[in-house]
């Protein structure tokens, strides 16, 4: 109670949340501002599975309607994320901007916009030569020029999700790109609800009354699960060598997430099987054999070969994302850096092979619960007969719902923190 007692008497802070929700509102407007040329009563039928019903989950549904937001932020997410990578010696250039501090990051920052910029062009081209070539009556009109022009209206609208989401940053509650992705998820429960209505409750009948409480149920009780297991850590105990009893503090602790590595392993995962289904989907007009089928049976993961695949992949890049983010050997470096060891445990590499080895186990159990969260919308849509169409739309797990808790995790800590901090002026 005083914590929201403390949100609603910070002036600052209200108006931050207002300033937020406010550009919330305006992208919403946007997802539904239609690109010219274009006529989308086909397009679903190419949006069904893989990443690309991933990136219109993310636009809100704005890649479905094609509107001006198609890609959303989702470009930017993914500039940013090889950037990130890059900086792993890949490029040693990047690296040392990384380590330039914040005239390092402002390099950064613009050589991830640019490239955000540079995959929403792309994209936005594939998308539409996918529509050409795929649908038999696309509702676009023919030309280079016509290609383009729509192409550059997709890659204007992520330059104003990117403006949006730095406006949220700045000046409302932070995290906005992430706030502007869960703006495009949240709306799609209650499409959800209805979805679950017009399948069971309209026909009638006890048996699907059941099937719908059950399956609310179910998916409260995984929003719960999802919530505790994102919020679950491992402490290791910390001692200052240069403390002294009596001079504050002399212990502390180095937190590892269950979930250390986030969404980011699932989204490879599905990058990487949409890619040769996109292309056998787009260009391929055989579904019975040759190269599309096959294509289909070894990637798609509603398929027994693709699914063992999709989980292969969650695993490997829960490993390689998990040491990206927690590399243990400049943990080692830090604490020897700040006087600091491990209770137990000595300095130097003794400590890099402990927070590897711990790190190790950690992981085990963090791509376990990824794995099994992203199984949950296929294996749920198999056990309740859910059509394509509405397995789009009632997702019970899956990336979707980590995603929306752990950016509402996030926000609640930003908030409560701004509305907690004091104040403190000069005495004059």
């Amino acid at each position: 109670m005083s914590t929201f007692r403390a949100i609603f008497s910070n002036t600052k802070l209200l108006v931050k949340i207002g300033i937020t929700i406010l550009i919330l509102f305006l992208f919403r407007l946007l997802m539904w501002v239609p690109i010219p040329l274009v006529d989308t009563s086909g397009i679903a039928n190419i949006i069904d599975s893989g990443f690309i019903a991933i990136l219109n989950n993310f636009s809100g549904g704005a890649l479905g309607r094609f509107s001006l937001m198609a890609m959303g932020i989702s470009p930017y997410i993914t500039a940013s994320i090889v950037v990130q990578l890059l900086q792993m010696d890949i490029v040693p250039v990047l690296k040392e901007w990384s380590e330039q501090g914040e005239n390092g990051k402002r390099k950064l920052n613009r050589l991830t916009r640019i490239l955000g910029l540079f995959l929403a062009f792309i994209q936005g081209m594939i998308f539409v030569l996918g529509m050409r070539y795929s649908i038999t009556d696309p509702g676009i009109m023919d030309g280079v020029h016509v290609y383009i022009f729509i192409a550059l209206m997709v890659t204007a609208g992520t330059a104003i999700a990117m403006w949006l989401a730095d406006l949220i940053t700045r000046y409302g509650i932070g995290n906005g790109a992430s706030m502007l992705i869960v703006a495009g998820i949240i709306p799609s429960l209650p499409a959800m609800v209805v979805a679950l209505w017009n399948k069971y409750i309209i026909p009638g009948g006890g048996l699907n009354v059941f099937f719908f409480i059950l399956i609310l149920v179910l998916f409260l009780g995984i929003l719960i699960a999802v919530t505790y297991l994102e919020l679950a850590k491992r402490k290791i105990p910390i001692q200052y060598a240069n403390r002294r009893s009596g001079q504050g503090q002399t212990d502390s602790n180095l937190p590892i997430k269950l979930n250390t590595a986030g969404v980011i392993p699932v989204i490879f995962a599905s990058t990487i099987l949409s890619i040769p289904l996109s292309v056998a989907g787009f260009f391929s007009q055989e579904s019975s054999g040759g190269v599309g089928y096959w294509f289909n049976q070894i990637f798609s993961y509603h398929q027994p070969i693709g699914f063992v695949l999709y989980m292969l992949l969650i695993l490997v890049f829960a490993f390689f994302y998990s040491f990206l983010m927690l590399n243990p050997e400049q943990v080692a470096d830090n604490l020897s850096k700040s006087n600091a060891y491990i209770l137990g445990i000595r300095p130097g590499a003794d400590t890099e092979n402990f927070v590897s080895r711990l790190l190790f186990k950690i992981t085990i159990l963090g791509s376990l619960y990824l794995m099994i969260l992203a199984a949950l919308p296929i294996i749920t849509s198999v056990i309740f007969s859910f059509t394509p169409q509405e397995a789009q739309v009632i997702t019970i797990g899956g990336t979707s719902l980590l995603i929306v808790v752990g950016v509402a995790l996030e926000t609640s800590k930003q908030i409560i923190t701004q509305a907690t901090e004091q104040e403190y002026k000069g005495i004059f």
